[in-house]
């Protein structure tokens, strides 16, 4: 090749030359490492997100679960409360059963023998089973007669006058009054006693 008029070539410095490609590789090598880093940073990230995905779902489809377990369990109790409520009642029909049998005989009795005593024994036989039976079930006659008269527990019927009671208590009962456990169920119908007038001479 024929040099050109002129122009001088400077010598290469082979060792500079040398340093610029050890510099550049070194710098590919760097940002080589740089974005494989920055790869596995992502990825990283990427898999974090996707655990953090799959345990909400997963959260999710417990919370699905057990929304359909209690909505069934509120179902189910309220089948059995609308059965309990249905069949309240049985226990005591059946406790009542033998009054009504006893009641049942003293009439078959007192049709036979024609004696009055029979079918008043029967009667009462009946009427104390039937007490009985009430008072398993905790309901109770209350006692009226001599007791002040309340509003609360009494039905005033009418006013008599008396010397035996003291004014305003109670001095015949028309109808016996019951409690169930604490609670008033039906009160009594009763005549409360007032103070008697002076005659007048």
């Amino acid at each position: 090749m024929a040099k050109k008029e002129g122009v001088v070539e400077e010598p290469r410095d082979a060792a500079a030359d040398l340093k610029n490609e050890e510099d550049f590789k070194a710098a590919g090598d760097t940002s080589d490492e740089a974005a494989a880093e920055e790869v596995l940073v992502e990825t990283e990230e990427i898999s974090e997100l996707e655990k953090a995905r799959q345990e909400a779902e997963e959260a999710k489809d417990r919370l699905l679960r057990l929304a359909a377990e209690f909505e069934n369990f509120k179902k189910r109790l309220e089948r059995e409360r609308s059965l309990a409520l249905k069949y309240a009642e049985e226990s005591i029909i059946k406790e009542l059963l033998p009054a009504v049998d006893n009641l049942e005989r003293a009439i078959d009795q007192g049709k036979e023998n024609h004696s009055v005593e029979d079918l008043l024994a029967g009667v009462e036989l009946t009427y104390r089973g039937i007490v009985t039976t009430l008072a398993k079930f905790e309901v109770a006659p209350m006692i009226c007669v001599g007791a002040p008269f309340d509003p609360n527990h009494h039905e005033a019927l009418a006013m008599e006058e008396s010397d035996e009671m003291d004014p305003n208590s109670v001095l015949k009962e028309f109808q016996k009054g019951y409690t169930y456990k604490d609670r008033l169920i039906r009160p009594a119908k009763v005549v409360v006693a007032k103070k008697a007038e002076e005659t007048k001479e």
